[in-house]
């Protein structure tokens, strides 16, 4: 069972230094057992050399990042930056907005809060729709362990190779830190 992380922007936006807090997430998911550590690109540093950073500073965990803009990339840069060779079997990625909480009413509110934005969004508002919900803050998931376990499993019956928790930050690091211990655990099998 391959089970990652996003590192949220609002899990690093607090840090003094983006680099040293981002090795030190790396370096944490890492620890609990997970096996990816994921980058989302903003306009303050460059998630691919930020991934690569945090790839050589903490072996045996895979960093990636989502979509990154290639029209200020030379194709050999990102070729170099990428260094893939061949292709396997496909990943089936699943990017999971979530957390372990029994404080539903709060992570609720926050999932309302986090996500309203993808509410004014075409194709967001399209598959919110095919997934039966009216907010795309219904398709967070929460609960006990026993809960999120159940969803991440839902996720790997339907097919999903790896699956990649967001949105882990909603309600503080204990919520995010107990979020990451089940993950790990799960991923240890």
């Amino acid at each position: 069972m391959i089970l990652g992380v996003a590192l949220t922007d609002g899990v690093t936006q607090s840090a003094g230094n983006l680099v040293d807090e981002t090795v030190r997430l790396t370096r944490q998911a890492a620890e609990l057992g997970l096996r990816s550590a994921w980058l989302g690109q903003r306009m303050d540093f460059d998630s691919v050399a930020l991934a690569g950073i945090a790839g050589r500073e903490v072996p045996g965990i895979a960093v990636g990042t989502s979509a990154v803009p290639i029209f200020a990339r030379h194709p050999i840069l990102v070729s170099s930056q990428a260094q893939r060779a061949g292709r396997g079997a496909p990943r089936i990625a699943a990017l999971v907005p979530g957390l372990v909480t029994t404080d539903l009413d709060t992570a609720r509110e926050a999932a309302a809060a986090a996500t309203a934005f993808y509410d004014q969004v075409p194709s967001y508002q399209r598959m919110t729709e095919l997934a039966g919900a009216s907010r795309t803050s219904e398709l967070v998931t929460f609960g006990d362990e026993q809960a999120v376990a159940t969803v991440v499993q839902d996720y790997f019956d339907a097919g999903a190779t790896e699956v990649i928790f967001t949105e882990t930050n909603l309600l503080g690091e204990e919520a995010r830190l107990r979020t990451w211990r089940l993950l790990g655990e799960l991923a240890r099998g």
